[in-house]
C-alpha cells in the first residue's frame, strides 16, 4: 500500500471521496484523513479495530460520528 490513497464512502445517499495517509509509528500505525477540513486520525484499537482520533484544537469541529464509521469501514476494506 501506498503512503498516500484515496477512498470512496457512501454517506447519506451520496458518494464522497477522501484522501488518507498511512503514518507508520514504531510497531503500530495510523491514517491521516482530511474530514472536511478536519485531520482526523484513524488508529488501531486493542481489538484491532479502528477508532477515530481528534486533535484538542478540532474539538470543535467534529464530523458526524456516522461519517466517521463509514470513513473506519473503507479503510478496513483496504486493509484487507
Amino acid at each position: 500500500m501506498e503512503d498516500q490513497f484515496s477512498f470512496e464512502v457512501m454517506y447519506k445517499g451520496a458518494e464522497r471521496t477522501f484522501n488518507g495517509r498511512l503514518q507508520p509509528r514504531g510497531y503500530t500505525y495510523r491514517f491521516e484523513v482530511d474530514v472536511d477540513g478536519v485531520m482526523v486520525y484513524f488508529e488501531p484499537d486493542e481489538e484491532q479495530n479502528l477508532r477515530a482520533v481528534i486533535p484538542p484544537e478540532e474539538k470543535g469541529k467534529i464530523p458526524p460520528g456516522e461519517l466517521l464509521r463509514a470513513i473506519g469501514e473503507a479503510i478496513r476494506e483496504i486493509l484487507k
